[in-house]
């Protein structure tokens, strides 16, 4: 039989940082001490009050259908999120609740843009970015920036970049893959030359909680009406409350877009679980206590890494502000992204994610979301790896 898939479908790339992570765990099943620093997920529980609120819905038969933009207590309680920690003041019926961050990144996409639309994208990109762009028809229009700037596109790529035809401008801060950290000042900056030329803005806020060395993070939407106006902001539970698994991301946007994207939504997937959103709930109004001592612990790694990897030879690495990656140079060692993780993963057993998947192949992206013991052995392992290769 001989199968036609679509274009669409073909033209996607394959998620490498799944696929890495993928063969790393069939590497430790098999029995081989590998050291993962592939996964963006935390190595931490989910915090007990947020089980314990599931375990009850599900206990009590909160199992049914809800609607498909989440149950209203769950939308009411990240309404009062906005408005607590960032200022921001939606209704309810401005929230969507979907099956994840990356689930809400598409919706918006595939709500907003349509062939011939451009949407811009600052590299390194959060690697589903640009395959969500070609799902939808539209065309990603990549902006390269390097470690000289701490990965940070300036107001001036950005206004060169507009088009007529230009759609949507993605700003993910702090940032996966390389944790940069956009001030408010740079924020604003690209958030007026957005308002001033009449492109959308869709703010990946999800790793909004960690932040490290005193960064601080404002909202895009939040320095003005206008500002608000052109604003979609994506967030989700899983990264500040390791609750990847759940699948529970929320979205906030202008009433118009938000129901399309309920539209979008009712006719794709409908609604999250039902017993998790009583999760979800639990998670933004019990207690945070888990949230500080986490980031201690994600300081620590960082810190540690960070300096290890600027003793290796040919690496270079500027630290991370937020989230829980670190983006090292790999260019002075003469390999390329997909080479020295291939090489690096048979020859020292340790796991780590090519750059090129995010659109920097002289970059390779490790996660410290794991143990401090973890990352000492697995960077031992790199470090032997990179004597070898610069001698």
């Amino acid at each position: 039989m001989n199968y036609k898939i679509s274009q669409r479908a073909a033209s996607l790339a394959p998620s490498l940082t799944l696929a890495i992570d993928s063969k790393a765990k069939a590497m430790k099943a098999a029995g081989e001490d590998v050291v993962g620093f592939g996964a963006g997920e935390p190595d931490f529980d989910t915090p007990q009050h947020i089980k314990d609120a599931a375990a009850k819905a599900l206990a009590g038969g909160f199992t049914k259908y809800t609607p498909s933009s989440g149950i209203p207590e769950l939308r009411e309680a990240i309404a009062e999120k906005f408005k607590r920690e960032n200022g921001l003041i939606y209704k309810p019926s401005q929230i969507i609740v979907s099956c994840g961050g990356k689930h809400s990144c598409y919706n918006v996409i595939l709500a907003t843009c349509e062939a011939g639309d451009e949407v811009i994208i600052p590299a390194p990109y959060w690697l589903s970015y640009p395959e969500m762009v070609k799902l939808a028809g539209a065309k990603p229009v990549i902006l390269t920036t390097t470690d000289k700037t701490e990965f940070k596109v300036t107001p001036e790529q950005l206004r060169a970049a507009i088009t007529p035809n230009t759609r949507l401008f993605v700003l993910n801060s702090p940032s996966n893959p390389t944790g940069s950290v956009y001030t408010p000042e740079e924020v604003k900056a690209l958030g007026d030359i957005c308002v001033e030329k009449g492109v959308l803005i869709m703010s990946d806020e999800i790793y909004e909680h960690l932040l490290y060395d005193g960064a601080k993070v404002k909202s895009v939407a939040s320095f003005s009406q206008a500002h608000y106006d052109h604003t979609i902001i994506v967030h989700g539970l899983a990264k500040a409350y390791s609750m990847t698994g759940w699948r529970l991301g929320f979205l906030a946007a202008p009433e118009p877009i938000a129901k399309a994207i309920d539209a979008v939504q009712s006719h794709s997937t409908s609604n999250p679980t039902s017993f998790a959103q009583k999760g979800g709930v639990a998670a933004l109004t019990g207690s945070q206590e888990h949230l500080p001592l986490w980031l201690a612990e994600y300081d620590k790694r960082r810190r540690y890494a960070h300096a290890k990897l600027n003793t290796m030879p040919g690496i270079t690495c500027v630290n991370a502000k937020g989230a829980f990656y670190l983006f090292p140079n790999i260019s002075k060692t003469g390999l390329k992204s997909a080479e020295f993780c291939a090489r690096l993963l048979e020859q020292e057993k340790v796991a780590a994610v090519p750059g090129i998947a995010f659109g920097a192949d002289d970059y390779i992206r490790l996660s410290y979301a794991t143990s401090l013991a973890n990352i000492e052995k697995g960077l031992e392992r790199m470090d032997k790896f990179c004597k070898a290769l610069v001698k």
